[in-house]
């Protein structure tokens, strides 16, 4: 049975925050990596492993102008063939500053791999959506 999500629902699974993926077109094509994420009132906050990676792909140059990209998050159980996916959509905006950075720093969105650069990106959500999926 495949039941569509409400958006109440997609933003109440994405409450407790966890490990997800950030979803962008980078210069090599489609591209898919893992982060940590926690809600910020409408907005999710990623943890990124790498900044490096995202300079080149997510960052236009242009005060204001912010790349589209998605964040994933998911919970399924192959064995039970059940599960959800939600899926967020909205421009990625870098937390350069050490005040946009402040309240995050002790969240939980630190890099799980000792002296990888902490790399914060905020995404407002313009649409959000999602499935759950069971049997009936």
């Amino acid at each position: 049975m495949l039941e569509r999500l409400s958006e109440a629902e997609c933003r109440e699974l994405f409450a407790d925050g966890g490990v997800g993926r950030l979803v962008y077109t980078s210069r090599y094509g489609p591209t898919a990596l893992p982060v940590t994420y926690k809600p910020d009132g409408e907005s999710v906050i990623l943890g990124t492993w790498d900044p490096v990676l995202f300079d080149e792909d997510l960052r236009t140059g242009i005060a204001q102008a912010e790349y589209e990209v998605a964040v994933e998050v998911d919970q399924i159980d192959a064995e039970a063939r059940e599960g959800w996916f939600v899926l967020a959509r909205g421009p990625a905006h870098h937390l350069d500053t050490e005040a946009e950075r402040a309240p995050f720093m002790d969240a939980g969105l630190e890099p799980w791999i000792e002296g990888v650069p902490m790399h914060f990106i905020r995404v407002n959500p313009t649409t959000i959506w999602g499935n759950r999926v069971r049997r009936a």
